[in-house]
């Protein structure tokens, strides 16, 4: 059976990006898979108040405006149900995730769909799913003290029910280049698919 891979490339560079080289990597480590890309460098909108009003409002009672403020979000979502794997390309800016990854935890982190309230507390919807994160920094080190990044993508993936999230760094580019690049390779080289 052919797996289905939800590729999201959240950095800013098109070219020359540490992050697209190491998804770039880490998919030819998957195959064989059927894959569905997401470019974040082609910004996302940001949620505004129709967005919040219409996503509040019960599906049964949406006005078609609603449904249409809504409509690139439900895209986003049905991307994250529909793939068995998730393979992210994380750059670090300023200690902490890209505007434009933030813009889609935005629209896909939603009530109902992605994770829902009970009397236990939240239950993240997406289960039984990976999550291979390559995350770049130039000079936080991943899971220092300042780093805002990596506790977060693993937090909120979690909290939408995606518990199996591996992080592969190359961080400390700017200090360490070559050292870095080589433990992130050799972090890539041991991903089974």
């Amino acid at each position: 059976m052919t797996r289905t891979v939800l590729h999201i490339d959240a950095s800013a560079r098109r070219e020359g990006s540490t992050t697209r080289a190491m998804t770039d990597r880490i998919l030819a480590r998957l195959q064989p898979y059927s894959s569905v890309r997401r470019d974040l460098s082609t910004a996302l909108p940001l949620i505004t108040e129709d967005w919040v009003n219409a996503n509040f409002t019960p599906a049964d009672q949406r006005s078609d405006a609603q449904r249409e403020t809504l409509a690139l979000s439900d895209e986003l979502v049905e991307e994250l149900r529909a793939a068995d794997a998730i393979v992210i390309g994380l750059p670090v800016y300023n200690f902490s995730v890209p505007a434009a990854f933030k813009a889609w935890i935005d629209l896909v982190a939603r009530a109902g769909e992605t994770f829902r309230y009970t009397a236990e507390g939240p239950q993240g919807l997406l289960t039984d799913k990976r999550a291979i994160v390559a995350i770049a920094s130039g000079g936080t080190a991943v899971g220092s003290e300042i780093d805002f990044a990596s506790g977060y993508v693993q937090h909120i993936l979690g909290f939408m029910g995606i518990k199996d999230v591996e992080l592969v760094a190359a961080d400390r580019l700017a200090i360490d280049p070559e050292g870095s690049q080589k433990a992130a390779d050799a972090a890539i080289d041991r991903i089974a698919a």
